[in-house]
């Protein structure tokens, strides 16, 4: 494989990926936070129609609580905060070398610039799937220990 081919199959390839799962872990997250914080807004204000509009309102403001707790569970079930932050990281730093290789400065400027870029580029791909793959693991002892 050269250079080129490598560059624009596997680090450009790697790099839209990371980028287009941060994008949708963050606006995931936004989504469910802005649901949360506007909910959490609108009890307060229910409950003081209460007197006029009893029963709608106490549903209502129950509805709304469901709808947070929701929210917040399903932020923590996919962890999407963290992944948002984990694909954001991992994405800049594989632009990093890709800029720093392009530019052929430190660690790119001297010996097989190549062979360095795909070593760094694979080390961050890598560490992603392990990260991944120890995150599974724990989630399955997890559940075997709580079975």
């Amino acid at each position: 494989m050269t250079e080129a081919e490598y560059v624009k199959e596997r680090l450009e390839g790697q790099l839209g990926w990371y980028e287009a799962q941060s994008r949708k872990y963050k606006l995931f997250t936004l989504t469910l936070r802005i649901i949360e914080i506007s909910a959490a807004a609108a009890i307060p204000f229910l409950s003081t129609l209460t007197q006029l509009f009893s029963v709608g309102t106490v549903i209502a403001s129950s509805a709304l609580g469901v709808l947070i707790i929701l929210c917040t569970s399903l932020a923590s079930l996919f962890h999407a905060q963290e992944r948002w932050m984990e694909y954001r990281t991992t994405a800049e730093s594989l632009k990093k070398e890709k800029y720093l290789f392009q530019t052929r400065v430190e660690p790119y400027q001297e010996g097989d610039a190549f062979y360095t870029l795909v070593q760094r580029i694979e080390t961050l791909v890598s560490k992603e799937t392990t990260n991944w793959a120890e995150y599974m693991t724990q989630a399955a002892k997890k559940k075997a220990e709580g079975e």
